[in-house]
């Protein structure tokens, strides 16, 4: 009797110890990176009357992950793409300006260059997504709804190939994780049990406007490759593809077109001269800005269902002072525009 009163003592003081031990692991693995996790405060111009006669200013917050000493900071393109200006605040309360360097949207990846590197950073590593098993533990870490470096614990659910689900992805491989993903959490990191990022939070499925366990991250390899590899051009704006009934609608010369939303201060499409849009309006449940561009070629490229891979390439493979062109169709009128592409 005594033996086994001793056994089963013995077996519930190694449960204890082995779940007391775990959460201590979360919680030393999180002092370590927690450093290296950042707000991205984003603010836009906003047309904000019918009349598109008045602009305000929109601002967007979000997350975002210090990736390298030099001050390259990754996070959501969906959050900074079109942005005017972007701060980007540290676990220490210092605050920095940045700009964008390189960023693919249908991937919803973008890379920020820190104007200054504040001291004492922590530099997240990016670990190799391809190593990571569904059933892997993960922990995201973000601003969910502007409460800055909160932690949430899950699993990978599904690994998703490009074009799998949520047809925005068709570049980019992404994560479905059961750890808990809300607004602000778009550009956090996703930490494998190593302490490595192994992910980019992006997006979430949802009826109730929360988290309901499908969240979505943009894998690190993906990350990798198209910001730090291959440095995908960063355009400055932010539009929605006109297709089919909606193409002939909006009396496009062609079977789809790719309406201007917004357009970047100082930005490439800024200085092609491409307007945003300036008349909001309800079509169906989706609200758009009406009256801006159609951009129907870029680089020579018509736009199309598998062109978006195509431009980015030949943008990304473009030197500085290469002239960029791009074809729109304005107020029933064609025009060509031009720019010359920078650094």
């Amino acid at each position: 009797m005594k033996i086994r009163l001793i056994i089963v003592a013995a077996f519930i003081l190694i449960t204890c110890v082995s779940r007391s031990s775990e959460s201590r692991s979360v919680a030393e693995i999180f002092k370590q990176v927690n450093g290296s996790v950042t707000v991205i405060v984003a603010l836009h111009k906003v047309s904000s009357v019918p009349a598109g006669l008045q602009q305000t200013t929109g601002l967007d917050l979000g997350s975002g992950v210090l990736v390298s000493k030099n001050g390259k900071v990754i996070t959501s393109a969906h959050l900074v793409n079109a942005a005017d200006q972007i701060a980007v605040k540290f676990s220490s309360g210092e605050t920095v300006s940045a700009r964008v360097v390189a960023s693919a949207p249908l991937a919803d990846v973008s890379l920020l260059q820190l104007e200054s590197v504040p001291k004492e950073v922590v530099v997240a590593k990016l670990g190799d997504s391809e190593r990571v098993e569904v059933g892997d533990e993960v922990f995201v870490v973000g601003a969910p709804y502007g409460l800055s470096h909160t932690l949430t614990v899950g699993h990978i659910s599904a690994r998703h190939k490009p074009i799998a689900i949520l047809g925005g992805f068709e570049v980019g491989e992404f994560f479905q994780t059961d750890a808990a993903i809300n607004q602000g959490n778009s550009g956090g990191p996703m930490f494998n049990m190593a302490g490595e990022v192994i992910g980019i939070a992006s997006r979430i499925l949802t009826k109730s406007g929360g988290s309901e366990g499908l969240g979505f991250a943009v894998t690190s390899n993906t990350a990798r490759r198209l910001l730090l590899e291959e440095q995908s051009f960063w355009f400055g704006l932010d539009g929605i593809v006109l297709a089919d009934e909606f193409a002939g609608a909006f009396n496009v010369p062609q079977s789809m077109g790719f309406l201007v939303q917004e357009v970047a201060d100082n930005s490439p499409a800024a200085r092609l001269g491409l307007q945003p849009g300036r008349t909001k309006s309800q079509i169906g449940s989706s609200e758009i800005l009406l009256g801006g561009d159609i951009i129907l070629e870029v680089v020579g490229i018509q736009v199309s269902e598998d062109c978006y891979e195509k431009i980015r390439k030949r943008l990304s493979d473009m030197k500085p002072g290469d002239t960029i062109t791009v074809k729109v169709l304005r107020a029933g009128r064609i025009l060509q525009l031009y720019t010359t592409r920078g650094r």
